[in-house]
């Protein structure tokens, strides 16, 4: 195993720097790959770059910021040469990162998302709030570079607001979560588990592909996956699903056929949305749930300890009284 602790501070900064400007750019490209067109504007219904870098900056601090406009750079010299505009959406694209982090950071954020408090403040601070910053930046920045007509800037707003606040709500959580992730001990919730999976895998295609729109059937998937398995099981159900519905929305077929292209855009991100909120805010409820009843369980078995400590302490009172008479 490498020790990195051993090398020099300034190497340790650029490997870091380059590692997550390189994950930022795969995701990136990972997001781009499922573009959408609604009324001749190109967006992504979800982009993956915010989750990775409101992830990295809540596990490794601002140390990550040069990593992140550098990713961002690449993402944006990948799609043509740059100009003016370019940079600014690079600096957009950095700042609501770094914002989402200085205000989960203020109201006391947990990165394990343990308390529902974390889970309101990831979605409504993080995603939501912060996001504005990266949407109003890059729309502005193409419509003073003349890049956006400006009937279209509403519309690409929305798309890139809710595209970057679903990145958020979608892809910071399953980073958290993969990065406390240890291997639990062999159980019988092994089995339910890997059918879970099977099942979500198999069913979520065939609802998706269906040409009766059944998106309403998934739901029932995510609050199972969600009470067996909080964050760890409704994440990555809610994920796998938001992918599958943006790959048959730009296929155009099965519950996003015959439908406009505003029509497909506002029904896509209106289930991604709710699907993310359900799985965090759905998560967060029940884990904290279960953390409050082992914490009363501790507590009642201490106390079980010290009644019977202090019973034990008193029968043997009276015997040592009556020894010290005998001598």
């Amino acid at each position: 195993m490498v020790d990195f602790r051993a090398w020099p501070r300034p190497v340790v900064l650029l490997c870091g720097t380059l590692l997550v400007a390189g994950v930022y750019y795969a995701a990136g490209r990972l997001g781009l790959s499922q573009q959408l067109t609604a009324d001749g504007a190109v967006v992504t219904p979800i982009w993956p770059p915010t989750g990775v870098a409101v992830a990295c900056l809540l596990l490794f601090g601002a140390r990550c910021v040069p990593g992140i406009a550098l990713g961002a750079l690449l993402v944006i010299v990948s799609l043509g040469r740059p100009g003016l505009e370019g940079i600014g959406i690079v600096a957009g694209n950095t700042l609501a990162p770094v914002c989402s982090y200085l205000m989960l950071r203020a109201v006391g954020f947990r990165v394990s998302l343990s308390r529902l408090r974390d889970g309101l403040a990831l979605v409504f601070l993080g995603a939501l709030t912060a996001m504005l910053i990266s949407a109003g930046v890059g729309v502005g920045m193409l419509a003073v570079a003349g890049k956006l007509p400006s009937d279209d800037a509403g519309l690409i707003w929305l798309a890139w607001w809710v595209g970057d606040a679903m990145g958020v709500v979608l892809v910071t959580p399953l980073l958290l979560l993969l990065y406390r992730a240890r291997l639990p001990p062999a159980s019988a919730r092994w089995a339910e588990a890997v059918g879970l999976a099977l099942l979500v895998g198999f069913l979520v295609p065939l609802i998706m592909y269906s040409s009766v729109s059944l998106l309403f059937l998934v739901y029932p998937l995510l609050i199972w996956s969600v009470l067996r398995f909080q964050l760890a099981g409704g994440v990555p159900c809610a994920l796998f699903a938001s992918v599958m519905a943006t790959v048959v929305a730009r296929e155009e077929v099965g519950a996003f056929g015959r439908l406009g292209d505003i029509e497909t855009m506002m029904r896509l991100q209106a289930f991604n949305g709710t699907l993310g909120l359900t799985a965090l805010l759905l998560s967060a409820v029940i884990t904290e749930q279960l953390n409050t009843r082992r914490s009363v369980e501790r507590a009642c078995q201490e106390l079980v300890e010290a009644l019977q400590h202090l019973n034990a302490g008193g029968s043997q009172s009276p015997g040592g009284a009556s020894g010290g008479d005998v001598r």
